[in-house]
């Protein structure tokens, strides 16, 4: 049989910024369009991180926000960081993406930790990128979302870009890189959601998830037209 996945959304109130939480919803019915079993599990300040994860998906938040949860995130970075070493799918947005890094520096040059799940750093400046965008992978073709930070984040050598994007954009505005990639860790400045509009990668996700527990699901093709369209139509409008 084919095994229950479980998603876990972390923080669905405080980091749910520009419709992230679509992200869940996207994973959930394409699972239950081709009738596969899965959990929804919602992780807010102070619940316990299930044990049996197979995708966790965390969104962006305000700055106010991020305040919010930074305590609580940084307590569970141990967790995360097993979670990690153990090939749990993860799918995190701009402010979750930054605090699984080393740490955020504040443009007034304040220092706050994170959980050092991924190997970059991000330090905040006065400028922001704003736009529609899009961002071509080796693994899940285009994907396409909408991206609004201050934070420009520089990737280490133990992790790989998560594709590439036009100068102006993506981690910093100037290498051309959008996202960073540790195994099956993911992090990206593309809210959106990106998966509405990124079918193919909403289902290398699941692929990835199904793999980890060693079994080998040949996902049912679904009709993703309004989806390619719906991306056809945000790159058009690409600032």
């Amino acid at each position: 049989m084919t095994p229950r996945l479980t998603l876990v959304h972390l923080y669905p109130r405080e980091m749910n910024i520009y419709g992230d939480t679509g992200n869940v919803v996207v994973l959930r019915r394409r699972l239950q369009w081709r009738e596969l079993p899965v959990d929804v599990v919602p992780v807010s300040v102070g619940d316990p991180l299930p044990n049996d994860a197979d995708i966790l998906l965390g969104g962006g938040g305000q700055d106010a926000a991020q305040g919010e949860i930074g305590a609580d995130f940084a307590s569970r970075g141990a967790q995360l960081r097993a979670m990690a070493d153990d090939g749990v799918v993860m799918l995190t947005i701009c402010g979750s993406y930054q605090m699984l890094g080393h740490e955020f520096v504040t443009q007034e040059g304040r220092r706050i930790a994170g959980v050092g799940v991924l190997d970059v750093i991000t330090r905040g400046q006065s400028q922001r990128l704003i736009g529609n965008n899009y961002v071509d992978t080796v693994d899940a073709g285009r994907l396409v979302g909408y991206e609004n930070h201050s934070g420009l984040t520089e990737l280490g050598s133990r992790v790989r870009p998560l594709g590439s994007t036009l100068p102006g954009r993506g981690n910093n505005g100037h290498d051309q890189t959008e996202g960073a990639v540790r195994d099956n860790v993911i992090g990206t400045y593309l809210h959106g959601p990106v998966l509405a509009k990124s079918p193919r990668f909403a289902d290398d996700l699941l692929r990835r998830a199904y793999a980890r527990r060693g079994v080998a699901v040949d996902l049912e093709p679904l009709d993703d037209s309004l989806a390619d369209q719906a991306a056809r139509v945000a790159v058009s409008r690409s600032r």
